[in-house]
């Protein structure tokens, strides 16, 4: 009895064939992808390997470098950086090394997720007021225009004196006065993407406006909200450390870098330096990394910026 062979259409042969083509390529135009921008951005790719590093040291740290920033310890006061405390002690005798790592925890969680907060608000605000127009449009803006006025440490001071200041409370009372710039960048780029040929397309085939807002003028604007979102990391955590240096973080024995700062520069004139130098310089190079990082995804996103 013979055997009959089955033989797969020439079609499905081809298309098997170049699937498999494509995957190599497609790994290769990514790498090709990472490798131009690292390249092309060598600042952006110093500031996010240190902020890399500074969560691997804040949240893995206190992992292998165990320290009590609980309890007191009058016994090991202000003693100046040695191999059993590298970086010294604090005036209740706290290992300010372990403390830079529990306080960076606190710095990271709440600068991240007050940029995320004032990122959607100003989004929302900004897109909604730039497509819609008219009076609407000059009514939103003038609530922004009006916030601008205030301060924001004024604003912050009085918020801080008027919630408790726990984590949640101080992610929500920093999200809230920092999505005023993204909600005014957002709704300029709103206002010139609702006149272009897809956005009135959609309203001819009846998409409603909700709808046009959220599937075609913020996808087009995600450029613009990338760039300020990391902005505003920086800018929440420097604003978490002026609130802590002023009282108004967290309350003890909870860690952070503005109250190290505040607690430290009672004894900078004693000859302490240790107890305000590690925080002060943890809070520049993180702020600075994440501004570095920003200024290269803006680069990215505007071409004319590009190298030729």
């Amino acid at each position: 009895m013979s055997q009959q062979t089955a033989i797969a259409p020439p079609g499905m042969l081809d298309e098997h064939a170049g699937a498999i083509s494509r995957a190599p390529t497609r790994l290769g135009g990514t790498v090709r992808t990472v490798w131009t921008w690292c390249s092309r951005h060598k600042a952006g790719v110093v500031g996010l390997t240190v902020i890399v590093l500074l969560t691997l040291f804040s949240f893995v740290g206190p992992l292998i470098y165990h320290t009590d920033q609980v309890h007191t310890n009058l016994t090991a006061v202000n003693m100046p950086p040695s191999l059993s405390h590298p970086l010294g002690t604090n005036n209740v005798g706290y290992d300010i090394l372990g403390r830079l790592m529990e306080g960076g925890q606190s710095s990271l969680e709440v600068g991240l997720a007050a940029a995320a907060l004032a990122s959607v608000i100003g989004t929302l605000w900004g897109a909604i007021s730039g497509y819609v127009g008219g009076w609407i449009d000059a009514l939103m803006m003038r609530v922004v225009d009006s916030a601008f006025a205030i301060p924001p440490l004024l604003l912050l001071l009085l918020l801080g004196t008027i919630f408790t200041p726990s984590i949640i409370e101080l992610i929500i009372v920093l999200g809230l006065v920092s999505w005023l710039v993204t909600a005014r960048l957002v709704r300029g780029d709103s206002l010139s993407l609702r006149t272009r040929e897809y956005v009135q397309a959609a309203k001819v085939v009846g998409a409603r406006n909700p709808r046009i807002v959220w599937r075609h003028v913020i996808p087009n604007a995600l450029g613009t909200i990338a760039v300020q979102t990391t902005f505003a990391v920086g800018t929440a955590i420097l604003l978490l450390a002026s609130l802590s240096f002023l009282g108004l973080g967290p309350a003890p024995p909870a860690a952070n870098w503005g109250a190290m700062l505040s607690s430290g520069l009672s004894y900078i004139y004693a000859g302490y330096w240790w107890q305000i130098y590690p925080a002060g310089l943890v809070i520049v190079i993180t702020v600075l990394a994440f501004n570095m990082v920003a200024e290269s995804v803006r680069d990215s996103f505007e071409t004319r910026l590009a190298p030729a």
